[in-house]
């Protein structure tokens, strides 16, 4: 007799769901936010400050893709639309010119740094606020293991976010 898939059990059904909705809804939710008051979309925003994340201002587009978790050819796109309004410059990286670079302009560190205020109002007030100290705390620890068994899998995503994780302890 085959055995049938062990399925959850009606909490995790529950828990999962209610993970789902927030994973389905937040991102939605930032993104109507900085669309609303910054005029950037929420990947745009994560590229912007994905810049802003090293000293440089400069990040390969492929890192910028692993960090977003977008493919190349989106990034590419969005990149061409930061360009047009210039808040992003493109240039050959210095060490392999088959490579491109997406540079932070002036231009792009202000509208990160317009926008960051009402984004971070935003996270504080749809994720923070209603957890109180040890519900941030174990939101965290939830985060950091899950991340974790993530890492062990073969996503190309897991070590950028390892060494993000890593550097904001």
């Amino acid at each position: 007799m085959t055995e049938g898939p062990d399925w959850l059990s009606a909490d995790e059904a529950r828990t999962w769901r209610a993970l789902h909705a927030a994973l389905v809804l937040l991102p939605a939710a930032l993104d109507a936010q900085l669309q609303r008051d910054s005029q950037v979309s929420y990947l745009e925003y994560y590229v912007l400050a994905g810049l802003t994340e090293v000293p440089s201002g400069r990040r390969r587009l492929s890192e910028l893709a692993i960090l977003t978790n977008a493919e190349l050819s989106r990034i590419s796109h969005l990149v061409t639309r930061l360009e047009r309004r210039g808040l992003v410059e493109r240039h050959p990286d210095p060490d392999d010119a088959r490579v491109t670079n997406a540079v932070l302009t002036e231009q792009g560190r202000a509208k990160i740094e317009q926008a960051a205020p009402g984004h971070v109002a935003t996270v504080r007030r749809l994720v923070f606020d209603g957890l109180g100290e040890a519900g941030r705390d174990e939101l965290k620890n939830t985060a950091t293991r899950i991340v974790a068994a993530l890492d062990e899998t073969d996503l190309p995503l897991a070590p950028t976010i390892r060494k993000a994780l890593r550097e904001s302890r």
